[in-house]
């Protein structure tokens, strides 16, 4: 019995462990921003598996959601409360297109890169309103400069 009480103790502690390495992005959703009107701040949010994503009403009227064409293999769509704090832990790599559902046409969209992201190429291929399209063009290309 003591044996295994040992063994679950260890077992906890690297669980535990695991996790510390996890941090915290915040993300404000905004009328206006560092690059203008509608926005996420930052859009481009680089995570680990395991990191978490929270989004700050930092103004009122806005709320995240997934991109249904805009995530990795096994993610499943989320949707955030309106004027609501979301938090989303990242668990698989990937690329993760978000909106804000009311300013998506005008253009509030954010990505979330977790590791090496294996479906870049569908996100970058996702069909997106004309303003949220532009921004997702400068989002890939400040991502591609990092690369």
């Amino acid at each position: 019995m003591r044996k295994l009480l040992i063994i679950l103790t260890l077992m906890a502690i690297g669980l535990a462990a695991g996790n510390v390495d996890a941090k915290n992005i915040d993300v404000q959703m905004l009328n206006k921003g560092d690059k203008g009107r509608m926005v996420f701040q930052p859009d481009l949010v680089i995570a680990a598996p395991g990191d978490t994503v929270t989004f700050l009403p930092t103004t009122k009227g806005h709320n995240v959601e997934s991109i249904k064409s805009m995530l990795p293999d096994g993610v499943d769509k989320f949707k955030g409360k309106f004027n609501k704090e979301f938090v989303l832990t990242v668990t698989e790599k990937g690329m993760y297109g978000v909106k804000c559902l009311p300013h998506y046409t005008m253009g509030m969209v954010a990505l979330i890169v977790v590791g090496n992201p294996e479906n870049e190429d569908a996100v970058k291929a996702a069909k997106n309103p004309e303003k949220a399209q532009e921004r997702f063009t400068d989002i890939f290309a400040e991502y591609d400069a990092m690369k």
